[in-house]
């Protein structure tokens, strides 16, 4: 009895130890993140998001405690997977799905007016991922489920869940589309996944739209292609309701659900916080939930609770520690995974060496035709980015080249070197105009350009330097160390998908405008930290 007892208290201990009360911040993966999916292999969680117009596709990231995630890499890494030409972002990739089975990685996702429905397998997370594998059933959102010796697939053709078996290794179609659930009624069911757990084969999908009344509904069946019977507590997760109406964050929806080697089950979802009233510029995010699913019971997600930015859960071990805030840069390595391009980008107008980038002009962002871009995802309101362009004699005053905040192609501010001045321009869907200019001097040699954010606002600084490395120009800060910027500022809701549209979030970058032979800006770093 007494080595029974010690046994017991050494697994309560155990216990304890992996799974701690605690308290943890959304969004787990900040800034513009939409559609999660995740897995677990081992003690490990994996998790990718859709990334619509940008280059590379599909985000991978990597996690042991569901809180803490370091992207490892990118899933749709070459032009032949990931034809993009001519995409907004209302285009491109839309949510993809990941799973694991039988020593295999598979992602299935949807490249919109890019080919259709496709999937893409691995045997390392990390890649190198597959060419495309089309598939036949249509409808965004694609889905895998496997089950024994067969793989299922549902999507949303005809705005409804149908639902098909597969060849996994050709993609092949092995029996008629099924339609299984039209939802609760809500517009734009979508997002769907399949869990089988005590007896059920549950359905979980996405109704409302991506937008303040996104939600997510369930229901379950014996048999897989159903009937599905709707669980009466529906939805089982919004924020658009009594309990949520005044959270900052809103438009909870598009989940997968994940269970932890202790048991526990969670939830990764989307949402987004709104600034400055009802506005959100950052994009949708991606959140994390503690669902409660005892065995042939519906599953509560935190515990019927609304969704905030502070959550308390019974954490995995790790989770309770800090979260590190963001920093890139300064040096300029397009092999790090961060960055993005918009479109597949024109490989000779970019030239990295030693920590520099050469970026020469292709059209213009707002033309949206592979644009020469490299960027980041603003993933805080309180941050800082800067840059330095050094040849600025050689230019001689051609092309526009600089920072942009951009949300859409009709929706960017361009803070730039423009025809021999520094300007601030702004193009927001008919509108397109300089919002503040300054002549640059005859013997400008460097400038350096900062963008300092907030919740509210953008604010403008620059600094340009002669030959002899003199200040020639300072807007920047006073001796008192006030801000006292020479740019107009530019409010934050302007950038926001309620005002500029589009379906991603704000990326902060680097570009070069119009075509010059032998003309090509030279940027020495890229720096991007949190406050």
């Amino acid at each position: 009895m007494k080595r029974l007892f010690f046994l017991s208290l050494a697994f309560a201990l155990s216990i304890c130890a992996y799974a701690q009360k605690g308290t943890y911040r959304n969004p787990i993966i900040p800034g513009y993140h939409p559609d999660p999916s995740v897995c677990r292999v081992g003690n490990e969680f994996y998790l990718v998001n859709s990334t619509f117009q940008y280059f590379p596709g599909v985000p991978i990231f990597k996690s042991s405690d569901l809180v803490h995630w370091k992207q490892i890499g990118n899933v749709l890494t070459r032009d032949s997977q990931l034809p993009l030409y001519g995409a907004t972002s209302w285009k491109g990739i839309y949510a993809p799905t990941i799973r694991y089975n039988n020593a295999t990685w598979y992602m299935i996702t949807t490249n919109v007016d890019g080919g259709g429905n496709f999937m893409v397998t691995a045997k390392q997370p990390e890649g190198p991922w597959s060419e495309p594998i089309w598939l036949e059933q249509q409808g965004i959102d694609p889905s895998l489920f496997f089950d024994r010796d067969k793989c299922y697939m549902c999507s949303n053709p005809n705005d409804a869940i149908y639902l098909c078996e597969i060849d996994p290794k050709t993609g092949k179609q092995l029996t008629e589309s099924k339609k299984i659930w039209e939802g609760t009624g809500g517009r734009y069911v979508e997002g769907p996944h399949i869990y089988f757990k005590d007896g059920y084969y549950y359905l979980l999908c996405s109704e409302g739209g991506t937008e303040m009344a996104h939600s997510l509904t369930i229901a379950r069946s014996k048999n897989i292609y159903g009937p599905y019977e709707s669980n009466p507590a529906n939805p089982i997760l919004t924020n658009c309701n009594f309990k949520g109406q005044y959270k900052q964050i809103q438009g909870t929806g598009h989940g997968d659900f994940v269970r932890a080697s202790d048991g526990s089950w969670w939830i990764t979802f989307l949402a987004y916080r709104n600034f400055g009233g009802a506005y959100h510029h950052l994009g949708r995010e991606t959140y994390l939930a503690p669902v409660k699913w005892e065995q042939g019971q519906w599953p509560v997600i935190n515990n019927g609770e609304a969704i905030d930015t502070l959550m308390t859960a019974n954490l995995l071990e790790g989770a309770a520690k800090p979260v590190e805030k963001v920093n890139i840069g300064p040096e300029i390595d397009l092999n790090t995974p961060q960055w993005l391009h918009i479109q597949n980008p024109i490989a000779e107008n970019y030239e990295n060496k030693d920590g520099q980038l050469k970026l020469a002009g292709h059209g213009t962002l707002t033309e949206n035709n592979q644009p020469t871009f490299v960027g980041v995802r603003q993933t805080s309101e309180n941050f800082k980015v800067e840059t330095e362009i050094s040849n600025l004699s050689e230019l001689k005053k051609m092309g526009s080249y600089g920072l942009t905040i951009y949300q859409i192609n009709d929706g960017h501010v361009d803070f730039c070197i423009n025809n021999g001045f520094v300007l601030l321009k702004l193009k927001l869907k008919s509108i397109d105009t300089t919002l503040d200019m300054k002549e640059l001097p005859e013997d400008a040699s460097k400038v350096k350009l900062e963008i300092v954010g907030n919740e509210k606002n953008y604010c403008f600084y620059a600094t340009v330097y002669n030959a002899k490395g003199e200040k020639a120009m300072f807007y920047e800060l006073t001796d008192k160390g006030t801000e006292t910027a020479c740019f107009e500022s530019v409010d934050c809701s302007l950038l926001s998908t309620e005002v500029a549209g589009g379906f991603t979030g704000v990326v902060l970058g680097m570009f070069s405008e119009y075509e010059h032979k032998d003309s090509a800006a030279l940027f020495n770093y890229f720096k991007y930290t949190e406050k």
